[in-house]
């Protein structure tokens, strides 16, 4: 090799690295795009079809953005941790009821600290695998910055400015932090906040009188803190039928203290190093002031758009916040597309992991599949469970008219496995159309609820949504699936059901 090819090689090689320092200066700055075939914001239910895309597609290539943890906030501080400590308080009121049964047993002490643990354990072992997955992929580039849009189909990830024609906007929520004055000041825990904990209050007060606020509810006080919660509408549980949140408040009031009507004005710490909730009954102006070791806010959760800054991109949100999607589940900007909490439709895992699959069929498949929330269940783990599906009776009549409207409704305790287990008061009820046995919902409360819903939720996803198949079809016997099959045998119009849950 003369001199002169040394010279050329040298020059090339110092041309080259200085390409790739400029290179390197222009991607760390976000002054070059990388391109993507696919974005997805969120590691929750867009999983299910960054994971299908990359079996099906593997040429594609797909960026995935988060900036928590990944699994989503089932995975990492919602449903999933908040199961794996509710299910240890179900064994504590399970045990609780054997002395009826001529069972003596006590239950000696229940391990906070080693509960939580567990729970962490868990759910962080999941983590890691989901990080590993992701990280190690050879198709995907996994970002853990703060996304935010720039422009239509632009993001800005930490240093990096990404963009694609396709994007998943799948990001969660947040919880909701009423305006109570002092609040900040005294301090307070969230749903999300509240699983690093490893002490157990002695007592702890529950801002909220929703789904979040029952669970955490039953849990603190079958672990053995003095519970009080604190709920601004009349009704624990609205959401529910009003025979069964008004069940669920008399039993669950047997371990704590529940306050509706309520609103909280005022937080603040005591002299003692406690903490003093000031609530003011919204009927009669009556102030109650609660003091706990612990405030937990369960006020619900919102939108976490705000960080997203989507309209930068041209995509819509409502006046709370939730990103608007059509029937397709499409924002306002032609292929990006909104499922999940994102949305704000319903806050539900499943029906985020639903959503996923029309998102798949509509973006990767290039169908055109309308989103269908006609039968939408949901389950509150507290001790008694309780199941729903669908209308309510107020609402059925409402959409069906009285005239075509009939109701089933069973006690647990007039099947024979409900005798067994000397259940008293808990039931199912279900509703129909007059003519066509077309099932319109279903409420369930008492033990193995979200079990036993489930047989009304698959035929609602038939399409006839017909009962018949439970009133004919063959039940196990002596099972509790009974006084699902006896519901529906009962059914009578609307004025003859009057069902009053009464002080036990």
């Amino acid at each position: 090799m003369n001199a002169q090819t040394n010279l050329i090689l040298h020059c090339c090689l110092v041309a080259a690295t200085a390409c790739l320092k400029t290179c390197t200066h222009l991607l760390r700055f976000g002054l070059v795009m990388k391109e993507y075939d696919l974005i997805a914001i969120g590691t929750g239910s867009a999983m299910n079809i960054v994971s299908s895309v990359i079996q099906s597609s593997p040429q594609m290539k797909v960026a995935v953005i988060d900036k928590d943890e990944p699994g989503g906030i089932c995975l990492t501080r919602g449903c999933i941790p908040s199961k794996l400590l509710l299910y240890p308080a179900e064994l504590v009121r399970t045990i609780g009821t054997a002395g009826k049964l001529g069972i003596d047993v006590d239950i000696k002490k229940t391990d906070f600290k080693g509960i939580m643990e567990r729970m962490r354990t868990i759910i962080h072992k999941s983590i890691n695998m989901i990080r590993q997955g992701l990280s190690y992929s050879e198709n995907i580039d996994y970002y853990t910055d703060v996304a935010e849009f720039t422009g239509p189909y632009t993001l800005k990830v930490g240093n990096e400015t990404i963009t694609s024609k396709m994007i998943f906007l799948c990001t969660g929520s947040e919880a909701i932090i009423p305006p109570v004055r002092g609040l900040e000041k005294a301090g307070y825990l969230t749903s999300d906040t509240v699983l690093e904990m490893n002490q157990l209050p002695e007592s702890i007060a529950i801002v909220g009188g929703g789904y979040i606020a029952a669970e955490y509810g039953h849990f603190f006080s079958a672990m053995g803190s003095k519970v009080t919660i604190i709920g601004r509408n009349p009704h624990f549980l609205k959401q529910e039928e009003p025979e069964v949140s008004t069940l669920a408040k008399r039993e669950l009031e047997k371990h704590m203290t529940i306050l509706t009507n309520h609103e909280v004005r005022e937080a603040e710490k005591t002299a003692k190093g406690k903490k003093r909730v000031v609530s003011v009954n919204r009927e009669n102006g009556k102030e109650t002031q609660t003091t706990a070791d612990e405030i937990l806010i369960a006020t619900g959760r919102g939108p976490n758009t705000d960080i997203l800054h989507p309209e930068k991109a041209g995509i819509k949100t409502d006046e709370r916040g939730w990103i608007v999607v059509d029937e397709f589940l499409e924002t306002s900007q032609p292929n990006v597309w909104a499922f999940g909490d994102a949305n704000g439709k319903h806050l539900f895992k499943h029906v985020g992991n639903y959503e996923s699959m029309i998102v798949y069929r509509n973006a990767i498949l290039n169908k055109k599949v309308k989103v269908d929330y006609h039968a939408i269940p949901h389950a509150v783990f507290t001790y008694p469970e309780i199941g729903s599906v669908g209308l309510r009776e107020k609402e059925a009549i409402k959409e069906y008219g009285k005239d075509n409207v009939l109701i089933g409704f069973q006690k647990y305790e007039n099947t024979a496995k409900g005798e067994a287990m000397g259940v008293e008061d808990y039931f199912v009820k279900v509703i129909v159309e007059k003519e066509t046995l077309k099932l319109l919902g279903a409420h369930i409360i008492g033990p193995y609820a979200s079990i036993l819903i489930q047989e009304v939720i698959n035929l609602m996803y038939t399409p006839k949504q017909s009962a018949e198949p439970i009133v004919s079809g063959m039940h196990i016997h002596p099972a509790l699936n009974e006084v699902v099959e006896r519901a529906f045998r009962s059914l009578m119009s609307p004025e003859h059901y009057h069902h009053i849950v009464g002080p036990h």
